[in-house]
């Protein structure tokens, strides 16, 4: 499940989990250089020009009983939230051109040693970093304590991950940079730019030891970047229009009434607002009480205020969805598709054929009651599907989730014997007891050899494994758990048995018409 607070994702979003920086591992190969290189040329395109936006109508978002909303109208209280999500995209694009130059000179010296850039990493970085302490974790908290709004102890974990990744990364940079005087490094352009046109993907931005670093590859690693803002704008821009057709219908009525749209809501919502009660808020204040910080008397009337608000705005949301009812809408804003992402699934859990015509890649986390919910989800679709259905396991255990990790690990040792579907089972019924001990009972209760078992879960055998899952995902834009791709794009509806099964159903009628 996605944290509540949105700012923790600042820490944890950039957190690897794998305590090596993430973008490093994922490149194992040189890519193949083009053989006739289309040197960069500027792109006659704003230097603030994302590359991100879906294309909307120009006229009108919507139309309220013959009344166009224009996109002016929509995006003007949301600017900002805009360019804001829009200035990551171009910011990442710059970032990204230069992990790749990175990532080529840590490729071509690994090679020069005979190793993996994995083990050359682990020599040059990762055993050359001080893990950050539990004090430099507390000063970290200290002067982001406001935004972070949560307890100490639940996120002392992340932040030292995320202390000890960031100096990970600076100590790659370093040593990356540190190559630049043996390979030839021959950048072509001052800041990347996105693609106007199809063609414009082949522009190449840097040469590096004779491979060349197209604009295409850049986009292709932004690709999940730039869908999360795509829906994030879609997101703000759904809400905005959603409050200005209410307001359009609002106003009309109130019109035909000939009274004030505050007399006309007082009117038909004033006696519908549930009244919260001190019980109400107690029982609030319960269920969050480890995001708050302080006891309930300081907080009660704020609470109570904002349950309050909370009721209004659902009476009012009532009223709008009944005046909906009889109005004319046309919406004209559009869900932007998500991209077909290449995902790995080799020497990962599978069940199913490998040319089944629907695969399921779900990313979870052995102790997030999200993905324990989903899991009979899946198994149930298993079933129905048969062999029309691959299904994929990756590993994502969170930074927040403490016993994740390990769990992830015995998942895997009980893969090497042959039972990991019956493992995880269990591991999805014993979420909160994901102790070693624990993890080592279950491997009995399903009769797997104790000592092999015992013996790859604490060696640490298995923790590259979810390491390279960790990778990917990172890679992939992911933040939440579970997480699902069907057939290469990220499902983002809810995950419900229905939901997916109609998103099957969808794609599994297309096949069957190529196949006619």
């Amino acid at each position: 499940m996605k944290s509540l607070v949105s700012i923790v994702m600042v820490v944890t979003a950039a957190i690897s989990g794998s305590g090596q920086p993430a973008r490093w591992q994922l490149q194992q190969s040189g890519s193949t250089a083009a053989q006739n290189p289309t040197v960069a040329k500027p792109v006659p395109k704003p230097d603030d020009d994302c590359g991100c936006e879906v294309k909307t109508p120009s006229d009108a978002l919507a139309v309220v009983n013959g009344v166009k909303i224009s996109p002016k109208e929509v995006d003007d209280s949301i600017k900002k939230q805009i360019d804001d999500l829009q200035k990551q995209v171009i910011q990442a694009r710059k970032h990204e051109l230069d992990l790749e130059i990175n990532t080529r000179l840590l490729e071509a010296e690994a090679r020069k040693r005979g190793i993996s850039s994995s083990t050359l990493l682990e020599r040059e970085v990762v055993s050359k970093v001080k893990q950050a302490t539990e004090e430099e974790a507390l000063a970290f908290y200290q002067q982001n304590k406001q935004a972070l709004q949560q307890d100490f102890k639940d996120l002392k974990d992340g932040i030292i991950n995320y202390l000890t990744n960031q100096r990970q990364q600076a100590e790659a940079d370093k040593l990356a940079n540190s190559f630049r005087s043996s390979y030839p490094v021959k950048i072509l352009v001052d800041s990347p730019t996105p693609p106007a046109k199809a063609e414009d993907g082949a522009r190449v931005f840097a040469i590096v030891n004779g491979e060349n670093i197209t604009s295409a590859k850049i986009e292709e690693d932004l690709l999940p970047l730039i869908f999360n803002v795509q829906m994030e704008i879609y997101k703000l821009r759904k809400s905005s229009l959603d409050v200005k057709i209410n307001d359009a219908l609002l106003e009309k009525e109130a019109q035909n009434r000939k009274v004030t749209t505050r007399a006309l809501l007082d009117a038909e919502i004033g006696g519908k607002i549930k009244k919260v009660t001190e019980a109400d808020a107690r029982d609030f204040y319960e269920k969050n009480k480890d995001k708050i910080q302080g006891d309930y008397a300081q907080y009660k009337d704020k609470i109570i205020n904002y349950l309050g608000q909370l009721e209004e705005q659902k009476a009012e949301s009532a009223f709008a969805e009944q005046l909906r009812k009889s109005a004319k809408i046309e919406i004209y804003l559009k869900e932007p598709v998500a991209p077909v992402l290449s995902i790995a699934t080799d020497d990962r859990p599978t069940r199913g054929k490998p040319d089944a015509p629907v695969t399921i890649i779900e990313f979870t986390d052995y102790q997030c009651p999200s993905c324990g919910a989903l899991h009979p989800i899946i198994e149930q679709l298993v079933g129905e599907y048969g062999e029309r259905l691959r299904l994929v396991i990756r590993d994502f255990p969170l930074d927040r989730h403490e016993n994740a990790f390990k769990a992830a690990e015995a998942a895997e040792a009980a893969r090497e014997q042959g039972k990991y579907w019956e493992y995880i089972n269990i591991l999805f019924h014993n979420q909160n007891a994901l102790g070693v001990d624990k993890l080592k009972e279950y491997a009995t209760q399903i009769g797997l050899d104790r000592s092999k078992f015992d013996a790859g879960l604490d060696s640490g055998k298995f923790a590259d494994s979810v390491k390279r899952d960790l990778n990917d995902g990172n890679r992939l834009g992911i933040d939440s758990t579970p997480t699902v791709f069907i057939n290469g794009r990220k499902f983002t509806g809810e995950k419900t048995h229905d939901n997916l099964k109609a998103a099957i159903d969808s794609l599994l009628k297309d096949s069957d018409k190529k196949t006619d």
